[in-house]
Parts: structure tokens; C-alpha cells; sequence
């Protein structure tokens, strides 16, 4: 179905402006309050609150007990000129969206009642907390609160409840993630108050968009997305040192970065030496050593593990393996280092004050336990960075860092001399060669001793800052591309032949799925045909049938099973149709029915009739809604689009509860293929509804058929989505001039009453089919095997057999815990055999 329009009229989309100025239009309340904050802001001349106006809006712990009115009005002032455009910023930014998913009496209901629970929260901790944290209470009792973060923090995460399941996820992870670095790193009366304004949100969210909360027990998503929240809460970890150095009380592994901003103005080292005196231990004399030795370019170099992290963390977005190793080493490097500064500190060995209250030593503790529990976490999942970069693309980075490093050293080195008499004392090689170091390496320990040469004109002023700097912006770019290589894994090549192979020769309705990542492949003698299939604990579990010529598909057969009994293997072709269940038949295989096919047959396929009925009302009903059909490639998709497809993938993943699966069944990945197409019902908004995708079928060279794989409905969307997708799709699939549609097998699903006995004996085939059925039901939650297989019957599809063929009934245990592996690959293999143990032990 071409459609003539341009991309951004095809797929609704809106111009930002048009897009704010609705949502300004449906947010009078949030309106509202910027004009009132700019007003009010501009009779204290954006200074903040000052005089009686201040009894009227800083709330404080003291304010319970006396003037209880800056408990709701302290929103509406700032701090400062800084505040007052950060503010409107985020009632821009959170307020209004927040206001539209709300509507207006909920949004003030979640702002105002999650800042005054915030405020009421925070004073209740100051005063339980008073005789175990004394020093940490007294200071969240001197302090006080005025802005309209409180505010827009609960209404943001109440809002977020109206939220689809991946965008809810996602910003519930990153708001509250950054809120508990603030509350942990900080600890000041206001990050505490926005902390428990936003949970005070979150929990009241759900009532207020009208729904009962659901708490599921454990956090159900897709392997990318899994990988996206990973990569959010290593990023915005990122940013608790950087809170703990710029604290006055900091004592995090980069507290010192508080000394860089500071009115010390140490110039030369005779005046740091002047400075420091006998009191070497001094808050100045350690600023005047940082400034002296680190320059301006010192915040860079201090945050550079920092830094580091945040471009890790877009290599864990994608998945891979290297940056997870790296960001494991980094965070644990960080634990080490904090252990380390705690212990100085605690036994005098390093400068530091350390009062004796309780709450100094909590707090000491805080900057640790950041980065160990991020360190536990990259531990945890480490299943789900698997990609790989191709051999050599880390050692020809470390070589062109090596090389940078070597070129800039001598850079330093050469132009430094040449211009000896801009530094404090006159440059020699002994002093540039000694400071070397100091202008590559993070600054973390600089507060030990002067640095022992400064410069002071521009030219080295500029190498002095320069060189460092240029070399670790030259590395976070090559990591960065080095994340945009096409991953390699052992199978890369092996599949590039494969599909070659398949292009040629054609194969199954299934054999697009022999493509996909994970499976092995074996290659005849020939070289013709292959066979793709899933190793599990000493399974071979075929994807489908042989690929290749039809006349090599007898060989190809007997020559993977005698592959699979020379190495050991317990070879077993699964959903093969009934010419490779003959062929294994001879070679004394068993055999067992495991999914049943739905055909479609194209050519003068035309939906009337009553046993069409229901095809026809979807057909109707989206034409009604203003519902259309849509074809597109994924990779080319629209960002816009593609987003939503995936924010559809993530809700229905959510909505069972379990892992997505895999094997014969594919996911986003799979569809981000330039061949697989795919059907939207998309409406004149550009909301999709729902999407299926289609894997060609080739036959002789060319594409005969498509074969319908990925299936996804929006929940709040057009609820005939599929039945007017799927009939779309044959309509349209046969004016191009193509013979076939597959609907795809029904895993683990079959026809009532169809069974075949080719065991021979006919004595085992009750006990396999109560082993069908018991690993269908046990997987039912995930996927409605049976009833998809009805819901497909509604298109009067031609019904073609799958089976699974084995040698041996002793192997049946471990192919049943391979396929539960296969479908299910989150499963670990204590519960995959206890799943084999209790299927066998049931149908026993």
C-alpha cells in the first residue's frame, strides 16, 4: 500500500511548536504559576525571599510548629535569578506534559500534596534521627526550602502513572536514581524534601489516573531494554561525585574538586609555600596545591572517571561487552579508592576534618556505597552484554591512543623547553619530564605535595591545560565509534554465507529465522546446504529444516545427525514438516507433532462469506476510526515510529510477567532487518496501534511468500488490530503478485485430536504428548500457544503439520530443557532442569 505522502505528513507528525502550544492550551495551571513566580520573583528583584516575605515562603523544620503557609507557598519563590529560570524550565519541561496527563485539579492535588508530604517527611527524619545522625539532624534543622522543585517532581512522577510501561519505566528510573544520589551524596533539608515529594507522587500516581497500582514481582523487560535501564543508572550515577566534590562536606573519592572554587590566589610556588606555612593541612593550603597544579582545566581531569562512565554507559545501551568490563573496572577502581580515602581519613593519614558525631561517619560512607552498589549491579546482569566487536578493534584503539600519547608528550616536552621561560620556576627537562604525568592522570591525589612547576604566560598556560585534555576527548570519541562497529560474534561470517545460500536456494516458511542471532550452523560437504540450530547442554536443536538445494535435503539430514553422533550431540530437528520427518523415520528417528502451520493461499483470496464476518467488522471498524494499513522497513522507520513500536514491544513484554522469547519467536531485533517488512495500523495522528512483521519466504531466487512473525497491540489501542493487520496484509500481499502467506507456526500448539505414532512401537507416544502438552502449559503464561492457533483459524488457513524428530526417548529430559532454554533464554539452567524434572516427572 505506497502512500505518496511525505514522511512527516505519512506519519502525523507535529512541528515542537505546534506540539507545546497544544499542550500550553490544555495546562492553564501550570500557566498560571510561571506568571505567578515571575511576579512575586520580581518584587523581591529575583534575590529570593528576604525580610517577612521569608516567614511567607522558606519552609523549614521549624515552620510544622509555627506558620504552617510555607508548606504550600514555598513553590512559588526561588533562591535566585538562577532559580527563577531553572524553575520555569522544568514547569516547562514537567509541568506541562504533567497538567495534560493529569488534567488540572489532579496535577495541583499530586504538586501541593507530595511537597507538603516531602516537607513533613524530611522534618519527621530530622527529628527521629537526632540522637544516632546529631551532627546531620542539626544541620537539616538550620536549613530551609524554597523553590518549585518539591512541586514538580511529585506531579511529574504522579503523572508518569498515564505513562506507557517503557516511557514510565524509564523515567521513574532516572527521576528517582538522580534523587537518591542527590539525598545520599547531599543530605540537605531540600534534596531529602524532593526525594519524598516524588515518591509521595509515584505511589499516589496510580489513584489519581485512576487505576489500583500493580506491584509485580520482580522487573519484567526485553533484553534491549534491560540494557537501556542499565546503561541509565550507570549514567546517572555519574553525577553523586561530582554533588559530593562541589559539598563543602564532601569526602567522596573526588572531593577534591571542592578546593577549585575558592578565593584562594596562589600564583607562583613561592607564594603556596608562604601560604602554607606550618599549616600545611589547611583547607587554603590544600586549594592553593589543586589550583596550582591542576589550573582550570582541573574540573575535566578530576571528573574524567566520570566522564569515562557516561560513555560507557552508551556502549552498555548497546549492549556491549567491552564497555561492561570496563565500566565493572572503573566503578570498582572507584569502591577501592573511596575504601581508601575513608580509611586516611578515619586514621589522620590524610588532611581532613572528621567530627565525632555519628552522622559524620554515615556520611563518610555514603560516597562508598554509590559505586559498589553499581558495581553490583553491572555484576548481576552480566548476561546481558554479550556484543562483541570485531578481533582487533581494542588493540588498534589502544595502539592509536598509545601513539596519541606518545606524540603529546613530546609535544609538552619540546614546545616546553622552547618556551622555558613561561613557567614558574624556568622549564627543564628534569621538572616538565617529573610533571608529565600530572597532565594525563585524573586528579585525585594532589593535595599531598606543590606541584613543582606553574605556568604562567598564555602559550603555557595552553599547553599546560592542553595536552591532557586533547588526549582523553581523542580516546572518548575512538570508544565512542568503536561502539558504533557492527558487533562480530564466531557465527557472523557463518550466517553471511548462510543467507547467500538462502537467497539462492530458498527454503522452509521458517528458514528466515535461521538468520537470526544465536543459532550455530553446520555446512554439507557440498557447501549448498545448511543446517541451523541451538546447542543446549549437549542438544542440537535444528531451527526448522535443512537449507539448500531440495535434492541435497536427504544428505543434508544424514549428515548432521552423523555430525551430531560423532561429537556426541543429541541431534533433534524441530518444527520440520512431514518430507525431514520421513527422511529421520528411515534413519530410525522418533517422531512427535509440535506445532501445526496455518497457510494462506493467495491468488483469488477474497474475505466474504459468513465464516469472514469477523474480518469484515475489523475492516470496517478501522475505516470507521480513520485506522489505515502502512508497510514499512523498521531501519528506515521514522525515529517516531520506531519508538512507539518499541514502547508497544515493552508493554506487552511487561503485561506477561515473563522474559520475551526467542527461538522460532522474534522480537525488535529481529525485525530491524532491511528485508523483513512490516505492517503499522497507524491513524491520522500517527499513533500506531499495532504491527506485525513478515520474514520472506524465497524460493529459486527469488521471494514467493511471506511468513507472519512479530505481533504487538497497543493496550489502549484499536483492540481488531490484528484481524484487520493480518487480513490488510493478505490483500495488499496479493495484488503485488506473491502465492503464499504463512501465519507462522503455533509453537508448542496443535489441532485437537491430531496425532501420529512413529515410534514404531506406538507404546511411548502418551507418555511424549502429555510432554507436549505439560511444556505448552508451562509456557502458556508467556505466550497463548493454543489459543493463538484459534484466533489464526478465523482466516480458513490450510493446516500443515511441524514436528520434532529424535533418536532416543532417554534424551527427552534434556530436550525438553533445551527447548525451554531455547524459547525462554532467560532461564537459568538450575530452573531449566528443575522445569525438565517436573514436565517429565508429570507425565511419567
Amino acid at each position: 500500500m505506497p502512500d505518496k505522502l511525505p514522511v512527516w505528513r505519512r506519519f502525523g507528525a507535529r512541528w515542537p511548536l505546534r506540539r507545546l502550544l497544544r499542550s500550553a492550551g490544555r495546562a492553564p495551571a501550570t500557566l498560571t504559576f510561571i506568571a505567578l513566580f515571575w511576579i512575586l520573583g520580581a518584587f523581591t528583584f529575583f534575590r529570593g525571599p528576604e525580610g517577612p516575605v521569608l516567614d511567607w515562603a522558606a519552609a523549614s523544620v521549624s515552620t510544622v510548629a509555627g506558620n504552617p503557609a510555607p508548606l504550600l507557598l514555598c513553590c512559588f519563590w526561588a533562591g535566585g535569578p538562577t532559580g527563577y529560570l531553572g524553575g520555569t524550565l522544568l514547569a516547562l519541561l514537567a509541568g506541562l506534559p504533567g497538567e495534560r496527563q493529569l488534567g488540572t485539579g489532579r496535577f495541583l492535588l499530586a504538586g501541593f500534596g507530595g511537597q507538603v508530604t516531602g516537607l513533613l517527611l524530611t522534618t519527621g527524619f530530622a527529628y527521629l534521627t537526632s540522637a544516632s545522625i546529631g551532627d546531620w539532624s542539626r544541620a537539616l534543622v538550620s536549613e530551609s526550602f524554597v523553590g518549585p522543585v518539591a512541586f514538580l517532581a511529585a506531579a511529574a512522577a504522579a503523572a508518569s502513572a498515564r505513562l506507557g510501561t517503557l516511557w514510565r519505566r524509564r523515567l521513574r528510573l532516572t527521576l528517582f536514581t538522580l534523587l537518591i544520589l542527590l539525598a545520599l551524596y547531599g543530605g540537605t533539608f531540600s534534596s531529602l524534601t524532593v526525594l519524598g515529594a516524588a515518591t509521595a507522587g509515584a505511589l499516589a500516581g496510580p489513584y489519581l489516573a485512576g487505576r489500583r497500582p500493580s506491584i509485580p514481582h520482580r522487573l519484567v523487560s526485553s533484553r534491549r531494554e534491560a540494557r537501556v535501564l542499565v546503561a541509565l543508572v550507570v549514567l546517572a550515577s555519574a553525577a553523586g561525585p561530582v554533588i559530593s566534590a562541589l559539598s563543602s562536606q564532601a569526602v567522596g573519592p573526588l572531593s577534591v574538586l571542592r578546593y577549585l572554587f575558592t578565593d584562594v590566589e596562589v600564583r607562583t610556588p613561592a607564594e603556596l609555600e608562604q601560604l602554607c606555612g606550618e599549616a600545611a593541612d589547611s583547607a587554603r593550603c590544600i586549594a592553593a596545591r589543586v589550583q596550582l597544579r591542576a589550573g582550570p582545566a582541573a574540573f575535566f581531569l578530576a571528573t574524567l572517571p566520570l566522564v569515562l562512565l557516561a560513555v560507557f554507559s552508551d556502549g552498555l545501551r548497546r549492549g556491549r561487552r567491552f564497555a561492561w568490563l570496563a565500566a565493572l573496572l572503573l566503578q570498582g577502581a572507584m569502591t577501592v579508592l573511596a575504601a581508601v580515602r575513608i580509611g586516611r581519613l578515619l586514621t589522620g593519614e590524610e588532611p581532613g576534618t572528621l567530627a565525632p558525631g555519628t552522622g559524620s561517619y554515615i556520611a563518610l560512607v555514603l560516597p562508598m556505597a554509590v559505586p559498589l552498589a553499581v558495581l553490583v549491579l553491572l555484576a548481576l546482569t552480566r548476561g546481558l552484554f554479550t556484543v562483541s566487536a570485531p578481533a582487533g578493534t581494542y588493540r588498534r584503539l589502544a595502539g592509536t591512543a598509545v601513539l596519541a600519547a606518545v606524540l603529546l608528550a613530546a609535544l609538552y616536552l619540546g614546545v616546553g623547553l622552547v618556551n622555558r621561560n613561561g613557567f614558574s620556576p624556568a622549564a627543564t627537562p628534569g621538572l616538565l619530564t617529573a610533571d608529565l604525568p600530572g597532565r594525563f592522570l585524573p586528579v585525585l591525589e594532589v593535595t599531598s605535595r606543590a606541584p613543582g612547576i606553574v605556568p604562567e604566560s598564555l602559550p603555557a598556560v595552553l599547553l599546560y591545560e592542553g595536552v591532557g585534555v586533547a588526549f582523553w576527548i581523542l580516546v572518548c570519541v575512538l570508544l565512542l565509534r568503536s561502539f558504533l562497529v557492527p558487533p562480530y560474534s564466531p557465527a557472523t561470517a557463518d550466517a553471511v554465507r548462510a543467507r547467500s545460500l538462502l537467497r539462492i536456494h530458498g527454503g522452509s516458511t521458517m528458514a528466515w529465522m535461521t538468520l537470526w542471532s544465536g543459532n550455530n550452523y553446520w555446512f554439507s560437504p557440498s557447501g549448498n546446504s545448511y543446517v541451523a540450530y541451538r546447542m543446549d547442554s549437549g542438544v542440537a536443536l535444528s531451527v526448522g529444516e535443512p537449507v539448500g538445494p531440495r535434492n541435497e535435503v536427504r544428505s543434508a539430514v544424514e549428515g548432521f545427525s552423523a555430525f551430531c553422533t560423532a561429537n556426541g550431540i543429541t541431534a533433534c530437528f524441530y518444527s520440520v514438516g512431514i518430507q525431514v520427518r520421513d527422511l529421520t523415520s528411515r534413519l530410525g528417528f522418533l517422531s512427535l507433532q509440535v506445532a501445526e502451520e496455518t497457510v494462506l493461499q493467495l491468488g483469488s483470496l477474497a474475505f466474504k462469506g459468513k465464516r469472514f464476518q469477523d474480518i469484515r467488522t475489523a475492516m470496517n471498524h478501522a475505516r470507521k476510526e480513520g485506522i489505515r494499513a502502512q508497510w514499512i522497513r523498521y531501519p528506515a522507520a521514522p525515529l517516531a515510529v520506531k519508538d512507539q513500536l518499541h514502547a508497544i514491544s515493552e508493554e506487552w513484554v511487561a503485561d506477561k510477567n515473563m522474559p520475551e522469547m526467542g527461538f522460532t519467536l522474534g522480537g525488535l531485533e529481529e525485525v530491524d532487518d532491511p528485508e523483513v517488512r512490516c505492517l503499522l495500523a497507524i491513524d491520522e495522528d500517527g499513533t500506531v496501534h499495532a504491527v506485525t512483521s513478515w520474514l520472506p519466504v524465497y524460493r529459486n531466487g527469488v521471494v514467493e511468500g511471506w511468513t507472519l512473525d512479530f505481533m504487538r497491540r497497543r493496550s489502549s489501542g484499536f483492540r481488531l488490530g490484528m484481524d484487520f493487520l493480518i487480513a490488510s496484509a493478505a490483500l495488499s500481499l496479493q495484488d503485488e503478485g506473491f502465492s503464499f502467506l504463512s501465519l507462522s507456526g503455533a509453537p508448542l500448539a496443535r489441532a485437537y485430536g491430531e496425532t501420529d505414532d512413529h515410534d514404531g512401537t506406538g507404546e511411548g507416544q502418551p507418555m511424549m504428548d502429555r510432554l507436549l502438552d505439560r511444556l505448552g502449559e508451562t509456557l502458556k503464561p508467556v505466550y497463548g500457544f493454543r489459543s493463538l492457533l484459534a484466533f489464526k483459524a478465523k482466516f480458513a488457513p490450510e493446516y500443515l503439520p511441524l514436528f520434532m524428530t529424535y533418536r532416543d526417548p532417554a534424551s527427552l529430559p534434556a530436550i525438553a530443557n533445551a527447548l525451554a532454554r531455547a524459547y525462554v533464554p532467560g532461564l537459568s539452567l538450575g530452573q531449566g532442569l528443575s522445569l525438565a524434572r517436573r514436565i517429565v516427572d508429570r507425565t511419567a
